[in-house]
């Protein structure tokens, strides 16, 4: 399965108005189109994770990711946030790019970490972050995956 096959235009924004990591999240999660108790759970899951360590994997991309009982399958999402926010990443630089991934705690295809690590091969392409700052839609940030994502 590739990168691309789980992204759909509707879970792509490149125009995230959040200021901060909360509302970062809250904003990714509303990609997938969730009822409101769903998203409410899912924030607080993320939220726990983040405090475990921050999912900011440097050169400016986060990966917020999670397991939870509100998604029936794995689900993802993609945003960009032009001016970039303090995400607390490892290289305590600003993330514009953040690659949302929420699957259920028990799922039969057992994608969670492989697609965990496609997503981080991705990012760390040195021309990634370059590429992902000039697009100019989702249907760019699709044949972008489609081109370069394992």
């Amino acid at each position: 399965m590739k990168l691309r096959d789980l992204f759909t235009p509707e879970s792509v924004t490149l125009s995230l108005e959040a200021e901060s990591k909360d509302e970062i999240l809250k904003e990714l999660i509303q990609l997938l189109e969730l009822d409101e108790k769903s998203e409410a759970i899912l924030f607080k899951t993320l939220k726990r994770r983040e405090n475990l360590g921050s999912t900011g994997i440097g050169k400016g991309i986060a990966i917020p990711h999670c397991r939870s009982l509100v998604v029936e399958e794995l689900r993802l999402a993609y945003a960009r946030k032009p001016g970039g926010v303090d995400f607390n990443a490892i290289d305590d630089e600003p993330v514009f790019n953040f690659f949302l991934i929420v699957a259920p705690p028990l799922e039969v295809s057992n994608q969670y970490l492989p697609v965990l690590g496609k997503v981080a091969q991705f990012a760390k392409d040195p021309e990634v972050p370059g590429l992902l700052a000039g697009l100019d839609d989702a249907e760019g940030f699709l044949s972008l995956l489609e081109e370069r994502a394992p």
